[in-house]
This record gives C-alpha cells, sequence and structure tokens, in this order.
C-alpha cells in the first residue's frame, strides 16, 4: 500500500470531518486552479479511500458503544415515556385521569429499538409471529 504524504493525511482528516472535498484540498494546503477536480482526483486514488475508510473505523471502534447499552437505553427511556401519570388542574388537584407522560418519545424510542434489533415494518399479511415483550427486568445476553 502507497504510503500518504503528510498532506494527503491532512485532507483525509479534514474529509473525514466535513465530508467537502473541495474544502478539505484546500485546508490540506493544496493550491490549483481547479481545486474542486483535483480533491476529486484525490478521492478517485484507492489508497486515499482505504485511509479514509481507516481513520472511519477506528473512531468507530474508539466509541465502543455495547448493544446491550443502547438496547436498554432504548428500553428505560420507553417504558418511562409511556408510563401513566395523573392529569392536574390548574389548581393542583388530581382531576382523576391520567395521561402518557410523554407518548412521542416513547414511540420514537420503540422506532429506534425496532430498527437496532432489525424488526421489519413490512411483513407478509398470512404470516404470524409471536409477540416477544423484553423488559429491563428479563433482559439477557441471549435476547441481544
Amino acid at each position: 500500500m502507497k504510503q500518504l504524504t503528510p498532506q494527503q493525511k491532512r485532507f483525509v482528516s479534514e474529509y473525514i470531518k466535513t465530508l467537502d472535498a473541495e474544502a478539505s484540498a484546500r485546508k490540506a494546503g493544496y493550491k490549483c486552479k481547479d481545486l474542486k477536480g483535483f480533491a476529486s482526483g484525490l478521492l478517485a486514488k484507492s489508497y486515499i479511500i482505504h485511509e479514509i475508510k481507516a481513520q472511519l473505523n477506528l473512531q468507530i471502534e474508539s466509541l465502543s458503544v455495547q448493544k446491550g447499552y443502547v438496547i436498554q437505553k432504548l428500553l428505560q427511556i420507553a417504558e418511562f415515556s409511556l408510563e401513566e401519570e395523573d392529569i392536574l388542574d390548574k389548581d393542583g388537584s388530581f382531576t382523576g385521569k391520567k395521561k402518557l407522560r410523554d407518548s412521542s418519545a416513547g414511540l420514537k424510542a420503540l422506532e429506534a429499538l425496532c430498527k437496532y434489533l432489525g424488526f421489519s415494518s413490512v411483513q407478509a399479511e398470512d404470516e404470524y409471529h409471536e409477540a416477544k415483550i423484553i423488559t429491563i427486568a428479563n433482559l439477557d445476553d441471549e435476547k441481544i
């Protein structure tokens, strides 16, 4: 694999931040009449693309967020948001009615959880799938 020059490394670093090839080339110190074309040429080089991918993978690995943690937090948000609470009148007295804390946040958390777990929104109508309810209390590694 070809070694990158310091200027190419700077281009890669800037490109990862902005995804703007022309601006990244400018910040890396390249100077030419057709900077946009030159930057496109840089992105056409396999060793530049390889370095971009390697740098992105390093950033992703440095996050090291566990799947279980993400699932647990989404479940907590959904459960908290979808709990019922009493409705108070303007004087702070109970009205006897209840409402969900934040149904919008709860539904968004459930939607994100479904996407994260790979549940498909499109299913055959004649297919029956037994629903599995997962709560924080019964969450374990086998269900993740």
